[in-house]
């Protein structure tokens, strides 16, 4: 498999200094009073919001890199070829291409339904010079910058502490050539190139079908609990209900390499035409090993309410079948209507502790902050050093899906740094199908859902 270039553009390692009034000012908002945040805005991409941490005045002797505070990832932009040509465009007609930051003291949006944006504190700008960066990494900025009014003195000026870097993060870029109930093929994307690398079979599972129930269901015997009872439910509910639908990826060579089968079926709450929150559908990612079938991720996926409407997601990996535990990778919601990405970007790492601003290799990417790693879906506690969790870092992948009453034809990215085998692809691909299915899963029940969804025809269900 040969990936695609990508470049990961990354602002981090954030710290404000602000000086000591002399005299004490009504208009003054102090962070140790009330939070500094700045806004981060690369053209063409969504502007992204974050704290900023303060460093009081007695401590103005520590450097930002030494900040006693976790420092994660304050904002990323994930650039394709396609994204890198037209920047360099934009910049060959319009100026050199920058990075615009700006700082606000005050909070962060508003309350009591009163939007407030904060007092801005002054504009930073960081020229960026992307030629070559999905090759070779390069720091553009690292180091501390006065904003504000200038002064003589440089104790009485705000001082900014920013890294700008951008990485080469190749990714394996796949689509699906139709919708996954249609079982369609999976293509490998290469620039113009597409090849297809994998076939999927949607079906409906039932308790006497579906080839890899039965055989994991027969290594259950004798042990009086299987996978099966421990993450989903096969019992009938009353009420509407969308259940037992499967996907299972295969090889070129017709071999199963990952599958995707939903083991809690997707129930309208009482009174509502709603999956809701408090009782979520669920999927189980599975992958081969030892002549069965082994649960390697869980997704659960509801309905949201209010004015965001939309898909909500949690996706975990399963560390202890047994215990029923987890630790969750991603979650967050997608737009029902406009669909949007499902990710798992586990970008809160620390910078490295260097003031250089020499170029970097795409691998010094530096720990992730205790802070940011995934979090447990059970009870206890994972230590670092533990798998799988230390070998999940950075962008994992993404899948990008349609919403409702849309064509959706998924397109799958993995990091490359996260594949050492094909089953780890279609792992991937499993779980972008079940993303997918679960924008109908979670379709109100009073609407309809295409004939292929619907076993035995029926649409109601």
């Amino acid at each position: 498999m040969d990936p695609c270039p990508f470049v990961r553009l990354t602002v981090g390692n954030l710290a404000l200094k602000l000086p000591v009034p002399t005299k004490p000012a009504r208009t003054v908002i102090h962070p140790t009073s009330s939070p500094c945040f700045c806004k981060i805005k690369l053209k063409g991409f969504p502007t992204h919001t974050a704290v900023i941490p303060y460093i009081p005045p007695e401590n103005t002797n520590s450097d930002a890199t030494n900040h006693p505070y976790p420092q994660p990832i304050a904002a990323t932009f994930h650039l394709s070829v396609e994204d890198l040509n037209k920047l360099l465009k934009k910049s060959i007609f319009g100026g050199s291409l920058v990075l615009k930051i700006s700082i606000f003291t005050g909070r962060i949006g508003g309350s009591c339904g009163v939007k407030k944006s904060g007092r801005l504190l002054g504009k930073v700008t960081v020229p960026l010079d992307l030629k070559g960066s999905e090759i070779k990494g390069v720091v553009f900025y690292n180091g501390w910058i006065c904003i504000g009014k200038e002064s003589k003195d440089e104790s009485c000026v705000s001082q900014f502490h920013l890294n700008v870097r951008a990485d080469p993060d190749p990714r394996f870029v796949f689509q699906f050539d139709g919708e996954p109930e249609c079982s369609p093929q999976v293509l490998m994307i290469k620039g113009n190139i597409r090849q297809p690398v994998f076939t999927c079979n949607f079906s409906f599972r039932s308790n006497t079908s579906s080839n890899h129930h039965r055989r994991s269901r027969s290594s259950e015997q004798g042990s009086g609990r299987g996978w099966l009872s421990t993450f989903g439910s096969e019992r009938e509910r009353p009420g509407k209900e969308r259940k037992g639908w499967s996907i299972t990826v295969h090889d070129l060579s017709g071999s199963p390499v990952a599958a995707a089968s939903m083991v809690t079926p997707f129930v309208a709450s009482p009174g509502s035409d709603r999956v809701s929150r408090s009782n979520p559908g669920s999927w189980l990612i599975l992958r081969p090993g030892e002549g069965t079938w082994k649960p390697w991720g869980r997704l659960e996926a509801w309905r949201e309410r209010g004015a965001n409407d939309g898909l909500g997601y949690k996706f975990e990996l399963i560390s202890d079948m047994n215990a029923n535990v987890g630790v969750v990778l991603a979650e967050s919601t997608l737009n029902t209507s406009k669909g949007g990405k499902f990710s798992i970007d586990l970008g809160c790492a620390q910078f490295n502790n260097s003031n250089s601003n020499s170029n970097a290799s795409g691998s010094n990417r530096g720990t992730r902050s205790p802070g940011c790693s995934p979090r447990r879906g059970g009870s206890g506690d994972f230590g670092t050093s533990l798998w799988p969790y230390n070998a999940y870092r950075g962008f994992v992948m993404a899948a990008r899906v349609e919403g409702e009453g849309k064509c959706s034809k998924p397109t799958v990215e993995v990091s490359v740094q996260h594949v050492s085998c094909t089953e780890d692809v279609a792992a991937y691909v499993a779980l972008a199908a079940a993303v997918d299915l679960s924008i109908d899963a979670c379709r109100l029940f009073s609407q309809k859902l295409r004939k292929e969804l619907c076993q035995n025809n029926d649409q109601g269900s």
